[in-house]
């Protein structure tokens, strides 16, 4: 089954191969400083989603340094993208995501910027930021939607519309930046065909997709749900059957940037056969050819 992954997406815009260094700008989240909520979403880890990310009491070069290293056994000729990846990370005075931006962009092998956020977190203030950045050096910016049906997003605490999510990608085509769309595969009470119509919907408006399996951490409200009976996750084969339906819907022209993802072996409670990520692409790539 075919489908453009990330990795050939990059080599082709490129042409060498680009690693992702995860950062953590030291940001936080409405959803966690009160102003739409203190406990994150309800999947949501302590390091809002960015458990793999670098130190926030680094500075962004240090941190770039230091992923770089992570990887230097891997990587020769490559290139960099520098992904500022924990919390929401264009929920900051304009001033200081400026500052750190163009640190992480100056870098000479750094070729892109990443930024994931929330699509309710990008004023014109941000959107004129971005599209200065994005004359510099190409900017992708990481929206986590995670469903289109508002019932699921009011279970989970997303805290927005669907209809932001569609203001922001335009804002953000707009001034030519990339728009990378997360979507969770697995929440409570929704089907197949409620995940499906997901990928349908935001195929549509988005250039890249991110599809994450929905994990089950310590220290979430979602871990008592779940230890209460009151929440189920997908066994591998159910994922991987969805995953391949998922495929069938995404057309050539949206990028596939992940099928699935693996929280922190150190809190992960369900599904535990996501932590065997090599068994789990190999069962998801033995589905797709």
């Amino acid at each position: 089954m075919k489908y453009t992954s990330l990795n050939s997406y990059l080599k082709s815009r490129f042409g060498c191969k680009v690693y992702k260094l995860a950062l953590d700008g030291g940001f936080t989240c409405p959803n966690r400083d009160g102003t739409l909520g203190t406990r994150g979403c309800i999947f949501c880890s302590e390091g809002g989603s960015g458990d793999f990310a670098g130190d926030r009491a680094l500075s962004v070069t240090q941190q770039l340094e230091s992923a770089k290293a992570l990887v230097s056994d891997k990587i020769k000729d490559g290139k960099y993208i520098a992904y500022f990846q924990a919390f929401t990370n264009t929920y900051a005075p304009v001033s200081e995501l400026r500052e750190k931006y163009l640190e992480a962009v100056n870098s000479p092998d750094i070729v892109a910027l990443s930024v994931a956020t929330r699509p309710d977190c990008l004023g014109n203030d941000v959107a004129a930021l971005l599209d200065e950045i994005n004359k510099i050096k190409p900017v992708f910016v990481e929206l986590g939607l995670q469903t289109i049906h508002e019932k699921t997003a009011e279970y989970i605490r997303r805290g927005y519309a669907l209809d932001v999510y569609d203001s922001a990608v335009e804002k953000l085509h707009k001034i030519g930046v990339n728009v990378v769309t997360h979507l969770i595969i697995g929440l409570p009470n929704e089907t197949k065909e409620d995940m499906l119509k997901s990928v349908e919907y935001v195929c549509r408006k988005t250039d890249g997709i991110k599809l994450q399996l929905l994990h089950i951490l310590e220290g979430t409200d979602l871990a008592e749900e779940y230890k209460k009976g009151k929440v189920k996750t997908l066994s591998l084969e159910e994922y991987v059957d969805i995953i391949k339906d998922c495929v069938e819907l995404i057309p050539e022209n949206v990028v596939v940037h992940r099928l699935t993802g693996d929280g922190a072996k150190r809190d992960l409670i369900a599904p535990l056969w996501s932590a065997d990520k090599k068994r789990v692409l190999n069962a998801i790539n033995a589905a797709l050819n």
